[in-house]
């Protein structure tokens, strides 16, 4: 008779000063996947039996992480905590062996945020790709020349590590563990529990499309970037555009150009992709369709477009598209 598969544990490793949203984004997917009928055991652990968080919130009760043995079908997930903290935390050697001997065992193992310094100092991050938060890569790429830092991604996979930019993109990441244990299907699921808005990819950018181009203070270029944001499916003119603002199409296309770095024409495509993408990934729409909702008459136009950027799409579209 075959033996029953055990229940996998997924360790929480908690360090002093930790980002509270590192650590409950990642865990509440995991309690929705808990619900859809997806057993999974949670163990807390850190390096003491209590933790403050940065937020000034203490979690106590916390198990001591020597006296667990994660195995293959494991999961560790390292919260992120202050820059500060990770440098010169209380983690000592043992963690790090702990950290070596999971590795060995297969454990897949994961940081989140500024968790990467801890997985750094372990060297299991040495010659391969990894990530961390936009505002720390400088730092990490300087502590830690031997990483194979990725600029400008949500999440990476190495083997059984995996490494992730931080707060949000936790769940991001943690969402892609459940798609590769149980199917797109019920990561879909999950998702929705969450309300969460849409499905991004590793290789996503850490900064939004939607939150690009908008680091200025005028107010009518604002309101033309949130009409095109909401209606991307509508072939709309300059002229239209700029009655919205009551400037002249000539004034707008200039103040759109200086307030953002990009033409109004060059802002659209790029939202109409990140939409592309979304629909192709996360909806069973034909081609045809998606092309429409995105502003473009044909399939065919939209997969010129898409060609173009072609070595950023993931693997899964550049399937649907050949």
């Amino acid at each position: 008779m075959e033996q029953e598969q055990a229940i996998p544990t997924v360790y929480f490793y908690i360090p002093e000063q930790v980002t509270i949203l590192d650590l409950s984004g990642v865990l509440q997917v995991f309690e929705e996947a808990k619900f859809l009928g997806f057993n999974y055991h949670f163990e807390f652990i850190s390096s003491q039996s209590k933790i403050n968080c940065s937020s000034g919130l203490e979690l106590s009760a916390l198990n001591d992480f020597r006296e667990t043995k994660p195995t293959k079908n494991d999961i560790i997930f390292i919260s992120g905590a202050s820059t500060h903290q990770m440098i010169h935390g209380k983690e000592d050697q043992s963690f790090f062996d702990w950290l070596k001997r999971a590795h060995s065992n297969e454990t897949t193992i994961c940081s989140i945020c500024s968790g990467a310094f801890l997985l750094a100092k372990s060297g299991l991050l040495n010659h391969k790709e990894c990530t961390t938060h936009w505002g720390f890569i400088k730092k990490m790429k300087t502590e830690f020349p031997l990483l194979k830092i990725q600029d400008n991604t949500l999440f990476t996979k190495s083997d059984n590590i995996y490494t992730s930019a931080g707060v949000v993109t936790g769940i991001d990441l943690a969402l892609f563990l459940i798609e590769e244990r149980h199917g797109k299907r019920i990561a879909t699921e999950v998702a929705k529990g969450l309300v969460v808005y849409k499905r991004r990819h590793a290789t996503d950018e850490q900064e939004s499309v939607y939150l690009q181009n908008r680091s200025h203070q005028d107010e009518k270029i604002h309101i033309v970037q949130d009409w095109i944001i909401h209606n991307l499916e509508d072939a709309s003119t300059i002229e239209n555009l700029a009655e919205l603002v009551h400037v002249s199409p000539r004034n707008l296309t200039r103040t759109f150009k200086k307030r953002t770095g990009v033409t109004i024409a060059e802002y659209r495509t790029k939202l109409r992709i990140e939409k592309a993408k979304s629909l192709l990934s996360n909806s069973d729409y034909k081609i045809e369709h998606i092309a429409n909702l995105c502003g473009y008459r044909t399939s065919k136009q939209l997969r010129m477009v898409l060609e173009k950027h072609h070595e950023s799409l993931p693997s899964e579209i550049k399937n649907k598209l050949s």
